[in-house]
């Protein structure tokens, strides 16, 4: 099992707070740093000092790690045209040296979007739009050095691109995540090199990676995806400080567990991350919510990484 460090900076983060976790993580020897895709900070508070873009920091982390893996989990299809969006993944995967995946999804923040004026289109057009952009994405990054890309789609028209740049790594890795029945499970068959199940109780996830299996195996895919799962952190060296940094999140120890967290000590954890890999997950996306915890992000690694 591989874990990552995922964050979420929308809900208050400066640069400097993203970069100290990302060398925590780094130097703990977590397999990578993640960050969410957001506009607009999710509950009560000002979220300051804002929002920022995933993209921006990952360019930045990219110059200033040396290791680490570096991805969104996820980015929305509404917020970005896919050939610019194409050109800024690969540019940052030179950055780093070849060490981004590009976590790809349809977008569900209405809020969001009113907020800072993005087109919110109903649920079935953002499919529609996420399948487009996966398929111009990829296309793009695999259109041989010297030929041209064209695409005709409904949302979506391309002509005579020369599909440049390219990323460092041949492919990209491409994470699709989500809980629907039909359409998540068949766009990660043809799409993903990994296949990512978030914040779902662990009993419920094998049900969903079976569905992937499925997909993979309707389209005559060999291998289906990797599969992961995404989960709250919230790790202690005894019951009080698991609490202690439940309080300081704003979240309940028993809610957490009953919904899949990752939570107490380091022995606890340690079950709770094998009935994953029991699961099917291969990779966890440990969500750390509170970015000035820098000891927590250390405990695990000490305490928990050295027995993965």
């Amino acid at each position: 099992m591989r874990l990552v460090i995922f964050t979420e900076p929308q809900q208050g983060a400066s640069h400097d707070d993203l970069l100290r976790v990302a060398k925590a993580a780094e130097d703990g020897g977590y397999d990578g740093f993640f960050r969410s895709d957001h506009y607009l900070k999710m509950g009560d508070g000002p979220g300051l000092p804002g929002p920022s873009d995933a993209w921006i920091t990952l360019a930045a982390l990219a110059v200033q790690t040396s290791r680490i893996r570096l991805g969104t989990l996820v980015s929305s299809a509404t917020f970005r045209l896919p050939g610019p969006l194409a050109i800024a993944v690969a540019q940052v995967d030179a950055m780093s040296g070849g060490r981004i995946e590009f976590g790809l999804g349809g977008g569900w923040f209405d809020s969001e979007h009113q907020a800072y004026g993005i087109p919110f289109p109903a649920i079935g057009e953002r499919f529609d739009r996420l399948e487009e952009q996966l398929e111009i994405i990829t296309g793009l990054w695999k259109t041989p050095v010297g030929s041209t890309y064209a695409f005709e789609g409904k949302h979506y028209q391309l002509s005579d691109s020369p599909a440049l740049p390219k990323p460092v790594q041949s492919p990209l890795p491409v994470i699709v995540g989500g809980m629907g029945k039909k359409r998540t499970p068949d766009l990660a068959a043809r799409y993903a090199a990994e296949f990512n199940v978030p914040f779902s109780k662990i009993e419920d996830i094998s049900v969903q990676y079976d569905r992937v299996r499925a997909a993979s195996a309707a389209i005559g895919r060999a291998e289906p995806p990797a599969f992961s799962a995404a989960a709250v952190l919230c790790v202690g060296r005894d019951d009080a400080e698991v609490r202690r940094r439940a309080a300081a999140i704003g979240r309940e120890v028993e809610e957490m567990r009953e919904n899949g967290g990752i939570v107490g000590t380091p022995a606890e954890v340690l079950e709770v991350i094998g009935r994953y890999a029991e699961a099917g997950a291969s990779r966890l996306f440990a969500q750390v919510l509170d970015l000035s915890d820098i000891d927590h992000v250390d405990l695990v690694a000490s305490d928990v990484l050295p027995h993965l």
